[in-house]
């Protein structure tokens, strides 16, 4: 027997002992970052080709008991969108699951994973515990007696169907087929792939077709009006969750049947007959299991891709509602969190001005629902006004709200807020929208930690550069100041632009402008650096050459790794003259009314941090009464398949000073028209115009 098979043995062994209905092993690939299924017992063949590769720092049950190298039980689907809401979404079908590491000889070699029906096994007995152990033991030694002996074991292009059945009587078939035929009703066997292995006359005349045609394929291949994703997805149900389930289809001659799904464990039997009282296609008959459909999954999966690039909390908030108050008919939404002991609405849509200040600022006790959530970690489902009364005697009811669902958010086993939906009539939570939506809130959680952790970062680093940034500009006789700071929008890194005035006598001033490699915290923080060796070298007497060469040395010791652009001018306003020395920053503006506005460049040098003994040579400019010096960033004039050349004539065409026109007024002005067409600022940008 080759290692293949005996594997394949101890997996059907493994589901049939301990009455589960699905099992599927995994191995570990050699780098033992994968997990690939190498073969499967009762699981379609979509779900099996979804869940063929999974890699081992992802969330889900097997990557967790391989992980951590222990069991992992989940009970049902609520369970599973719990604690692996990704999983609960992709498999949206009620099922308790056990995942089992393989370990021999000290290795990880991979896990199995086996399925029971939900609420037939709420927890696993000490023999079921026993069996799985044994089995997993064994089937580890396979694996490592064969990879010592030889090559090691590797799954295949794709996961192999194992069939548990074994015919002992070649006549079997024939015999059971006429049994059935004398039967009114039509009969057929799936197979765990869902294809056709048995098929009766009157089960043939129904579909209008014949047995030959239908045998050995999938209907949906076989007749096209079976081609319906409704009718996969009762199929899929019934592997999944093991349970019996109905829908309704109209055959070509506009017959109505009704399909009723009797799963087991090698596949599926099926009893069609008319439909009496059906409402239409696709239609649960009545008396069928008690469960809302898997409304909208698409929806769940764009909701997912789209929360998955929300980069604030607001972004989140908004992806949230836009998404799931349609899909699952929802009136009001609101996203509570907690501090100092009181409830603070974050974000709501639906709810009125009244309602969001009966919630904010409620102290957080055990006689508020959404406070349980806090407390316990578990979503609150209630059908009526009544149901939340009765539960919660203290509760508030707004906006005449009738129904809802308090679904915590939860990261790391640790509450950080609840999703309120409200529903403006009664209304009926079923275990698979109630699993479905406890899924989406993992989902939420995700995305509104990581926003407003982003939020958090983005907000210190913008207020560590605001505060390194000078609060006020001095007053220096003779020169007139303006200085703006716009940062990048919302969502986007922080940057490292500074700008700065420091007043050197009576008559002289120094103005710098700078811009720090990287958009960070640590960006802003030698900016911080930056602008405080500048002023101190500036107030020492030394020149613009000299002021940036010590900056330099300095900037190569602190931060090696890090290059910072920087434009120093120092203005005499008595002489009328400026000298300017630049490392590697864009050339300033100059301009004079009734004047053309000439880019001036002084001979940039090396960026800050580059070279320790680089030298920076200073250059002269007259300045005259009325004239304007304009020190700006990067993103003034950045733009997408632009070059800077281009550029900066255009801003030098855009410059043109006026003598009776404020400095603000014109700074705004290259501001706006710099941000008029961008809908995100993916760089800070800074202005400091100087006019004598």
């Amino acid at each position: 027997m080759t290692g293949s098979s005996h594997l394949d043995e101890l997996l059907v062994e493994a589901v049939v002992s301990t009455r589960a209905h699905i099992g599927h092993l995994y191995l570990l690939d050699e780098d033992g970052e994968v997990l690939r299924m190498d073969s499967h017992l009762g699981l379609p063949p979509m779900i099996a080709k979804a869940w063929a590769r999974v890699r081992t720092n992802d969330s889900a049950p097997i990557t967790v008991s391989v992980r951590e190298q222990r069991l992992v039980w989940v009970a049902d689907r609520e369970g599973l969108a719990r604690e692996f809401p990704s999983s609960a979404l992709s498999v949206p079908y009620d099922f308790a699951t056990a995942a089992f590491p393989l370990i021999s000889g000290g290795t990880v070699w991979g896990g199995m994973v086996l399925l029971w029906p939900a609420g037939r096994v709420t927890r696993l007995t000490q023999r079921q515990l026993d069996l799985i152990e044994d089995v997993a033991t064994r089937m580890a030694e396979v694996l490592r007696q064969t990879a010592e002996q030889g090559p090691p074991i590797k799954p295949g292009p794709r996961p192999r169907v194992l069939d548990p059945m074994r015919k002992t009587d070649p006549r079997a078939d024939l015999i059971a087929l006429d049994c059935l035929n004398r039967l009114p009703e039509g009969y057929g066997s799936l197979d765990a792939t869902g294809r056709v292995t048995l098929l009766t006359a009157p089960a043939a005349d129904l579909l209008l077709s014949s047995a030959s045609e239908l045998l050995g394929k999938r209907l949906g291949e076989a007749l096209p009006w079976m081609n319906d994703p409704a009718y996969e997805d009762a199929y899929r149900r019934a592997m999944v969750s093991r349970q019996v389930t109905h829908f309704t289809a109209t055959n070509p001659a506009g017959g109505q049947l009704s399909f009723r799904l009797f799963p087991g464990l090698s596949g599926i039997t099926v009893r069609i007959t008319p439909a009496v009282g059906a409402r239409g296609p696709g239609h649960l008959v009545a008396g069928a299991e008690r469960s809302s459909p898997n409304i909208a999954m698409h929806e769940v999966l764009h909701l997912a891709t789209k929360l998955s690039r929300a980069v604030t909390a607001q972004e989140v908030v908004d992806l949230v509602a836009d998404h799931i108050m349609p899909v699952y008919n929802v009136q009001a939404l609101a996203i509570l969190t907690s501090k100092g002991g009181r409830l603070r609405v974050d974000a709501s849509r639906g709810y009125s001005r009244q309602a969001i200040q009966d919630f904010d600022g409620r102290p957080v006790t055990p006689p508020d629902p959404a406070s349980r959530s806090f407390d316990a970690g578990q979503p609150a489902f209630y059908s009526t006004w009544d149901d939340l009364r009765r539960a919660h005697p203290c509760a508030v009811r707004s906006d005449d709200m009738s129904a809802w669902a308090f679904l915590p958010l939860i990261i790391s086993g640790h509450p950080i807020g609840t999703c309120v939906l409200a529903y403006k009539r009664p209304h009926q939570f079923y275990p698979n929208e109630r699993a479905t939506l406890t899924a989406l809130a993992g989902l939420i959680a995700q995305a509104y930690e990581r926003a407003r952790l982003y939020d958090v970062k983005h907000q210190l680093a913008q207020t560590l550069q605001k505060s390194l940034l000078p609060r006020t500009l001095p007053e220096i006789p003779g020169l007139e100041l303006a200085a703006h700071y716009l940062p990048a929008t919302p969502g986007m890194d922080i940057g490292g632009d500074f700008y700065d005035l420091i007043r050197l006598s009576d008559s002289m001033a120094a103005a710098v402008i700078g811009d720090v490699q990287g958009h960070d915290v640590t960006a802003a923080a030698l900016m911080g650096q930056a602008r405080t060796a500048i002023h101190a070298y500036a107030t020492s007497g030394a020149s613009p050459g000299e002021v940036l060469a010590r900056t330099n040395r300095l900037l190569c010791e602190l931060a090696p790794d890090r290059f910072t652009s920087c434009l120093y001018v120092n203005i005499d306003l008595r002489k009328r003259i400026a000298c300017l020395a630049s490392a590697g920053h864009l050339p300033p503006l100059f301009g004079r009314p009734g004047w053309r506005t000439e880019a001036i460049d002084p001979s940039p040098g090396l960026l800050l941090g580059v070279e320790p003994d680089t030298e920076y040579v200073t250059a002269e400019l007259p300045m005259p009464p009325g004239s304007v010096l304009a020190l700006y960033t990067d993103g003034l004039i950045e733009e997408p398949g632009r070059s800077i050349g281009e550029a900066i004539d255009d801003l030098a065409e855009r410059f043109t000073p006026s003598s009776g026109q404020p400095l603000h007024d014109l700074a705004e002005s290259l501001i706006k028209q710099a941000t008029a067409e961008a809908e995100q600022r993916m760089d800070d940008i800074a202005v400091l115009l100087c006019r004598t």
